[in-house]
């Protein structure tokens, strides 16, 4: 069957003497991989749709399991985040969450809408540490772990102040700190954000000024976060880890 899609690569990788298999993240058909031939080679006019982070428009054949590309076009290269370092990270860490995290069945065109922001946000200079927060909240609610974050989850009480139980999957009031002693004591302006992140849409961040000490803390909430509910251990953070001691 022949498939015309749009979509983001996730992830590219070497397949043979000079093909590559790409992963998209389609708007209507979830995760799809693809076989895109000659890839490697200079020549080749789909070189450049193999590229990480690429969106554009594919049309593969695929009868069941892997696609064989026929033709494509680039909507847009990212060319931007494949050159910084610091961009290629956090781009990275993006397209690998979203390979590693969704199965076929959670990756719709809402998560497809909130990557493709996500890139952008990227491209166009925002603070990345915060798109990339954002967008890690969309990918907990997406794989079924949202943070309530309105009320208690243990009694319901809306009065503060509150801890982050990572365990419980919510916040925790003063009566109810004893059911975690766990539970992460927080800032008023990082429990703000971290609010103000559980809901919002990509593609309606602005330019957000945030101090460096929030966002450390921003950093270590939503990595507990993160840890508890899907457990990934993504090569990319670490490299995310690693350049952040020497950017410090």
């Amino acid at each position: 069957m022949l498939y015309r899609v749009e979509g983001i690569v996730i992830r590219s990788m070497d397949y043979g003497e000079g093909n590559k298999i790409v992963t998209l993240l389609t708007k209507g058909n979830g995760k799809v991989g693809v076989l895109i031939r000659g890839a490697k080679k200079l020549k080749s006019r789909h070189s450049s749709l193999a590229q990480p982070f690429t969106y554009g428009e594919f049309v593969f054949f695929r009868n069941s399991g892997l696609g064989t590309l026929n033709h494509g076009e680039i909507l847009e290269s990212h060319h931007k985040l494949r050159e910084g370092l610091d961009l290629a990270a956090y781009a990275s860490y993006a397209a690998e969450l979203t390979d590693r995290a969704l199965q076929e069945d959670e990756a719709g065109s809402f998560v497809f809408e909130q990557l493709k922001a996500c890139l952008a946000g990227l491209a166009e200079g925002k603070d990345a540490q915060i798109v990339v927060h954002v967008y890690e909240m969309r990918i907990l609610e997406t794989a079924g772990y949202g943070v309530q974050l309105d009320e208690c989850v243990s009694c319901g009480s809306a009065q503060g102040p509150f801890k982050l139980s990572p365990a419980a999957g919510g916040i925790l009031c003063t009566r109810c700190y004893h059911r975690d002693p766990a539970a992460l004591a927080m800032s008023d302006g990082a429990f703000k954000l971290l609010r103000l992140f559980s809901r919002m849409d990509l593609r309606r961040l602005g330019s957000i000024q945030v101090k460096t000490e929030t966002k450390a803390e921003l950093k270590l909430l939503i990595r507990r976060l993160m840890d508890m509910h899907l457990g990934l251990q993504l090569k990319s953070r670490q490299f995310l880890d690693q350049l952040d001691k020497y950017t410090l």
